[in-house]
């Protein structure tokens, strides 16, 4: 595995191969209430590809340096292995979420913060954030139930990328993405553990819903990039992971890749062509 911004896992899969990012859930049964969440989210939708998020890959001896939170009560503490020049989802200046994502590869850990600020004194660069976690990539535990991450639902953020390296280098994704929409309700399912909403219609989608393209989908009508994506929902699906844009699924901020040429395509899948798989236990509280 390489290192440095956007490196390639060369097919190394986060998690546990059961984890629930990387189950296949293209033979789970369908939600009853599939056709209504689907409804919500916006039946005529085209799916969106919003290539945001970077991530950098560091040594196990990258020197750690301490973050402060302004949501400590439900953040991993660290002291976390942020390069000084870490990039932030948005760039340096952005106003939106500023997520810092860095993976260690020798310890197999991931470390995420939100709202990400760096704070350059004379002592080197410290962080602050509004909140951060922990994940052991190597095991399946998850957040204390009804704690955040540096994501909404609580999830990591990382595991659920669409990734420049899985589309054109193994030319295969292994896992589920990450997909937003706009209404959410207050509640969530595993393998979520967090919501952000104030709505409890039943009619909108929890977080850590999970979704499928259809069998029937036909894509070979794709690029081989495109086709790689599709065939990945259809095996994998998406989670819902954040509020944001109807069906935008995330990719990372990568100048390499043909953002015109890929979103144009997968814009031609609806929300239509998406079916919720049967969720488990809904917590409301």
């Amino acid at each position: 595995m390489k290192l440095g911004i956007n490196a390639s896992l060369g097919g190394r899969r986060p998690f546990p191969d059961d984890n629930p990012w990387n189950t296949d859930i293209s033979h789970e049964p369908v939600d009853p209430n599939s056709p209504v969440l689907v409804a919500s989210i916006g039946l005529d939708k085209p799916l969106h590809f919003d290539p945001s998020i970077p991530y950098v890959v560091v040594p196990g001896h990258q020197p750690r340096v301490p973050v402060e939170f302004t949501v400590p009560e439900e953040s991993d503490p660290g002291p976390y292995p942020i390069p000084p020049d870490a990039p932030i989802e948005g760039g340096p200046n952005a106003t939106g979420d500023r997520h810092v994502l860095v993976l260690d590869r020798d310890n197999w850990k991931l470390y995420e913060i939100f709202a990400a600020d760096p704070q350059r004194g004379a002592g080197g660069t410290t962080w602050r954030a509004s909140s951060g976690a922990i994940f052991d990539l190597a095991t399946n535990a998850l957040r204390p139930a009804g704690w955040t991450s540096a994501d909404a639902a609580g999830l990591p953020i990382f595991p659920g990328l669409l990734r420049y390296d899985e589309v054109f280098a193994q030319k295969e994704i292994r896992h589920a993405l990450r997909f937003t929409c706009a209404k959410t309700r207050r509640a969530y399912v595993p393998p979520a553990r967090h919501f952000a909403s104030r709505s409890t219609d039943p009619n909108l989608p929890p977080m850590g819903l999970r979704v499928r393209l259809k069998a029937n989908y036909d894509v070979t009508q794709f690029s081989p990039a495109a086709q790689v994506v599709l065939v990945a929902l259809q095996k994998y699906g998406m989670i819902l992971a954040d509020n944001g844009g109807d069906w935008f699924v995330t990719g990372t901020a990568d100048p390499r890749w043909d953002e015109r040429e890929l979103a144009g395509e997968l814009r031609r899948v609806r929300g239509r062509d998406f079916e919720v798989v049967q969720m488990g236990p809904v917590t409301t509280r």
